[in-house]
């Protein structure tokens, strides 16, 4: 489901020449506002897509059940202390996933994650 709505509401990937880009147009970054100089950070944009932000939410709470590196990443953020900042940090990982997967023209593939000697 989280595949079939991204290839129907992003199009062309090509219009996204970075990932932050890609995150941007899901709404999984802060709104940030300037004035004067300053720089303030909100809660995540409104201006988003919000199809495509609600099944990756919805996805990324799901997620590191299934997957060791996104599970890795989750426990890193909650480590941290916010449950919602840590299932935002495994959705826009899965963004990054996908914007790669549909640019390589390739099969995801789950890679082992490095091991220390």
């Amino acid at each position: 489901m989280t595949a079939l709505t991204w290839v129907l509401e992003v199009g062309e990937v090509e219009r996204f020449g970075a990932v932050r880009q890609a995150v941007s147009y899901c709404g999984l970054c802060a709104a940030q506002k300037e004035s004067g100089g300053k720089e303030s950070r909100g809660p995540i944009s409104k201006k988003r897509n919000k199809h495509l932000q609600t099944v990756l939410v919805e996805a990324a709470k799901l997620a590191p059940h299934w997957n060791p590196q996104l599970a890795e990443i989750h426990e890193r953020e909650l480590r941290k202390g916010n449950k919602n900042r840590a299932t935002l940090a495994v959705a826009r990982k899965l963004v990054a996933y996908m914007l790669a997967v549909e640019k390589s023209k390739k099969d995801f593939e789950v890679t082992a994650p490095y091991q220390a000697a």
